[in-house]
């Protein structure tokens, strides 16, 4: 029980509470990180715009683009209703990771979900590789 005790103490002081180093840089980056977040501002832009182009261009519905977040969910139905299958395909034929939008819940089945944490040559061969893969050519 005492080790225990011991052990939930160190657990709290190394995750839950902030070290001081962490706290000065969470400090510095309120302080003057406008330039460093509207850089990312800016590139997450720039490859949400590349990545819904390409997939467009290719043929998957994006009805949504995101406008917050990391993902871009397509719909590929286009391509088949089996989004696991799909998914594959792409690893397989094309050695581009997607998520089935089957693993979301029943009503995800037919679409794709891509990152855009990939940097912009990254997403414009994914999006090359795809095409190629599903016989459009890029």
């Amino acid at each position: 029980q005492a080790a225990l005790r011991t052990l939930q103490v160190m657990q709290q002081s190394l995750f839950i509470s902030a070290s001081h180093f962490v706290q000065r840089a969470g400090i510095a980056a309120l302080a003057g990180g406008e330039p460093t977040r509207k850089a990312m501002v800016d590139a997450y832009q720039r490859r949400r715009t590349l990545l819904v182009d390409g997939l467009r261009a290719l043929g998957f519905r994006v009805p949504a683009p995101p406008q917050g977040g990391f993902s871009v969910f397509a719909d590929a139905r286009a391509f088949g209703s089996d989004s696991r299958r799909l998914a594959f395909d792409l690893l397989e034929r094309a050695h581009v990771a997607v998520t089935p939008g089957v693993d979301f819940g029943a009503a995800g089945e037919g679409w794709l979900r891509f990152t855009l944490s990939a940097p912009d040559a990254q997403i414009e061969e994914a999006l090359a590789r795809i095409g190629r893969a599903l016989g459009r050519g890029r």
